[in-house]
C-alpha cells in the first residue's frame, strides 16, 4: 500500500447529533481518522437542518467533511459525490428500509467502489425479502447477534463481521462514590433519597415511553407515590410519538412523579446522570442494539429490558445478569409496503411492574453490585478500542481486496447471452 489515505463516504444519521446510530458514525469515525490512514466526507441525514453549507470538525479539518443532507440523500447527490470525489469506500448505517433507493443504483456504484453496510435490523422472522438487498453488499457488519444470525441465514455467500457498539470507557464509567452522592444531592435534592428510574430514548412508539409511564404508576400505586421518581431523557412532545406531558397529567402523575430532561447532554454530562440514577430501563418493542443501556452499564448502573434484538445479550453474556432481562408475553406483526413483516416483542404490565418492584426492593449496595459487573461485561465486549481496531481491519482489508476506481474489481452482475 502506499501512504494516501482510504478515503470513505458515509451515508447515515447526522454523526454531530445524539441518536444511536449518529453516535455510533461518530466513533467510528473520530478513531479511523485518529489512525491517520482515512479521510471521511459524510452526508449527515435525517435531522432537518437550517444551514446546508458543509461543516468541518475543529480536530479534523480537511480530513472530516460533513455535508448537511435532507433524509439520506438521493441518486443523484451520490452519484455526483462519487464522482467528484471518487472515494475508495462506501459505507452506510441504519435499516435497511431507508436504503432501497441506494441499491437500485448498486451496479454503478459496485463497478468504481465497494458497498459496506452496518447492518440494523430488530427482529426474527428471517426476513428473506431483504436477501436481494444484501446481496447488493461486498460486505456486512452486523450491529447485533441477532442480526448476524439473520444475515448469515439470509444471504449466506456476502462477506460479514459481528461488531456491535461500543461505548468510550474513558467517558462512560462509574464516578467516585462521593462525588456520586454530591451530584445526587445537587440534582434531587428532596427527592435524593427516593428510588429514581431512568428512561434515555427517543419519545416514539416503539420506544414504549406511554406504556412505561402507564405502568410505573402501578407500580407507585404499589410502593407509594413519595418513593421513586421516573426520569425521562426525551423530548415529550416529539412528533414521532405520543403527548406525554398530556398523559402524566391524565394519571395524576403532575406532582414530580415523572420528570423530564430535556436539553441536549454533553456525553461527560450524560454519564454523571447514568451514575447519579438507580437503574436504567428499556422495554422497547424492537431494538436494534440499544446503545442507553450500554452506556449505563459502563457506569456501573443496573439495567431492566426487554429480552429483544441487541438487549438481550447487553443483560447477560449467558452465565452473569447485570439487571433483569424480560422475556416478552406476545408477538405482534407489523410492516408496510418496504417491510413486508417483523415482530415486536411486547412485555406485559405484570412483568414490568414486577420487575421494577424487584429492583426497588434490592439494596444500593446490591443494585451497584450488579451494575459493576455489568461494566466489567461492557469492558470485555464493547469496548471502544477494540471496535475501532476492528473496524480500521475491516476497512483495510477491504480497500486491499476490492481496490477502488483505477484498480477495483469489477463487480457484475449481468451477462450478455445470444438469444434466437
Amino acid at each position: 500500500m502506499t501512504d494516501k489515505k482510504i478515503k470513505i463516504f458515509t451515508l447515515s444519521d447526522h454523526p454531530l447529533t445524539p441518536s444511536g446510530v449518529g453516535t455510533q458514525t461518530r466513533y467510528i469515525i473520530e478513531g479511523m481518522l485518529r489512525t491517520g490512514k482515512y479521510q471521511f466526507i459524510s452526508f449527515g441525514g435525517l435531522i432537518k437542518h437550517q444551514d446546508y453549507r458543509p461543516i468541518k470538525t475543529e480536530e479534523f479539518g480537511d480530513d472530516w467533511i460533513i455535508i448537511p443532507t435532507d433524509g439520506y440523500g438521493t441518486q443523484d447527490a451520490v452519484r455526483a459525490m462519487l464522482w467528484s470525489e471518487k472515494p475508495d469506500i462506501l459505507w452506510f448505517m441504519t435499516d435497511p428500509r431507508f436504503w432501497g433507493w441506494l441499491w437500485q443504483m448498486e451496479e454503478e456504484v459496485r463497478y468504481n467502489v465497494p458497498m459496506v453496510y452496518y447492518h440494523v435490523w430488530d427482529n426474527f422472522p428471517l426476513p428473506e425479502y431483504n436477501k436481494a438487498n444484501y446481496d447488493s453488499n461486498d460486505f456486512i457488519a452486523t450491529i447485533s447477534k441477532v442480526t448476524d444470525e439473520i444475515v448469515k441465514n439470509v444471504a449466506p455467500d456476502v462477506g460479514r463481521k459481528y461488531i456491535p457498539h461500543a461505548v468510550d470507557l474513558n467517558i462512560y464509567k462509574p464516578l467516585e462514590g462521593k462525588l456520586v452522592k454530591n451530584l445526587r444531592d445537587d440534582n434531587f435534592k428532596e427527592n435524593k433519597d427516593k428510588f429514581i428510574l431512568f428512561w434515555n430514548n427517543r419519545n416514539a412508539r416503539r420506544k414504549m415511553g406511554s406504556s412505561l409511564i402507564l405502568w410505573f404508576k402501578d407500580f407507585l400505586d404499589k410502593v407509594g407515590h413519595d418513593k421513586a421518581i421516573l426520569l425521562m431523557h426525551t423530548n415529550p412532545k416529539d412528533p414521532a410519538g405520543p403527548n406525554l406531558e398530556a398523559l402524566i397529567e391524565k394519571l395524576g402523575l403532575g406532582n414530580g412523579q415523572v420528570l423530564f430532561s430535556r436539553d441536549k447532554l454533553a456525553p461527560e454530562n450524560l454519564a454523571a446522570m447514568y451514575n447519579i440514577v438507580d437503574c436504567t430501563i428499556n422495554i422497547s418493542d424492537a431494538e436494534g442494539f440499544g446503545l442507553g443501556t450500554l452506556e449505563s452499564l459502563s457506569c456501573g448502573t443496573p439495567i431492566i429490558v426487554n429480552m429483544t434484538g441487541g438487549l438481550q445479550e447487553q443483560v447477560t453474556d449467558g452465565e452473569e445478569w447485570f439487571g433483569i432481562g424480560l422475556e416478552p408475553a406476545s408477538k405482534s406483526i407489523v410492516g408496510s409496503q418496504e417491510v413486508p413483516f417483523i415482530y415486536e416483542d411486547r412485555l406485559s404490565k405484570e412483568s414490568v411492574v414486577e420487575a421494577m418492584l424487584e429492583m426497588y426492593n434490592k439494596t444500593p449496595q446490591q443494585r451497584k453490585a450488579l451494575g459493576l459487573k455489568g461494566h466489567e461485561h461492557v469492558k470485555k465486549n464493547y469496548n471502544f478500542d477494540n471496535f475501532i481496531k476492528t473496524w480500521d481491519e475491516v476497512f483495510t482489508k477491504i480497500h486491499e481486496k476490492e481496490g477502488s476506481w483505477e484498480t477495483r474489481n469489477r463487480k457484475q452482475n449481468w451477462t450478455l447471452e445470444e438469444v434466437a
